[in-house]
């Protein structure tokens, strides 16, 4: 009988309508299909409507169920969307095991050119949307006296650059994963940080365009000693360990996954 690593587990996934077959997969969407490949029930929650039943209807059909993904509409932004989440969650499954934070989005811009509202909502889905999912699964998790939360973060956190508000509210998931981690740990919950590289997901391909439209070369390949970006498979391979029981003794822990970008 094949080993299943998360066989039986509730997964909720945020950013995860980025995992339609056929077109480039977000970490999100590449982390869904990761986890139900190893067993995982997943509830894919994202604003993206369209590519979300999409992402778990393909998902449903490919493991010849009906209930293997589900997929509700959410604005990580809002607490009520995340109490609805939360709440429908755990009367369906009756638990929840692993919370994944994937949502995202990126500005870039120094900061004399940032506007308070690009701030604003930088802080908004990567700081506040982390707060308040964690804040709400918490009651859950302590029910089963288990859990692992994932924050996806950035190498952005660890280094400076153009995305004044991009960098800073990555920067605050990391400091976050730290601090849940030490009060959370009584009740045998873990919560880590990864922190990508460049990843070919369909963000930065869109970001990447803007750079070399004018037909200048990928700008993020010298800099990578690895010499390629990664694919969206390879992060959620990481977030797989970390979701499992193979990553038990793991908390409060920051993971850095980017071709040995950071090491120069």
């Amino acid at each position: 009988m094949e080993y299943k690593r998360l066989k039986d587990k509730v997964a909720i996934i945020t950013g995860g309508a980025t995992g339609v077959l056929g077109k480039v997969m977000g970490i999100g969407g590449a982390t869904a299909w990761a986890f139900v490949e190893q067993g995982a029930k997943v509830i894919i929650a994202d604003i993206d409507q369209e590519n979300g039943y999409l992402t778990a209807s393909q998902i449903n059909q490919k493991t010849n169920s009906v209930n293997t993904a589900s997929f509700m509409k959410v604005d990580v932004k809002t607490e009520t969307d995340w109490e609805h989440l939360i709440s429908y969650t755990e009367s369906e499954f009756g638990k929840i095991d692993i919370l994944v934070h994937a949502a995202g989005k990126a500005i870039a811009g120094d900061i004399d050119k940032t506007q308070v509202g690009q701030w604003d909502e930088m802080m908004d889905i990567h700081s506040k949307g982390v707060f308040l999912g964690t804040k709400c699964v918490i009651p859950v998790m302590r029910k089963s006296e288990h859990g692992s939360i994932v924050i996806v973060s950035s190498i952005d956190s660890h280094v400076g650059g153009s995305g004044t508000a991009y960098s800073a509210a990555k920067g605050s998931g990391r400091t976050f994963a730290k601090v849940s981690a030490i009060q959370l740990a009584k009740d045998n919950i873990r919560v880590n940080s990864i922190h990508p590289g460049y990843t070919d997901t369909p963000l930065s391909r869109k970001l990447v365009a803007e750079i070399t439209s004018d037909g200048s070369p990928d700008p993020r390949i010298p800099r990578i000693p690895l010499g390629r970006v990664a694919h969206s498979d390879e992060i959620a391979k990481l977030i797989l360990f970390l979701a499992s029981d193979e990553s038990s003794y793991i908390t409060g822990t920051e993971v850095i996954i980017d071709g040995g970008v950071t090491s120069q």
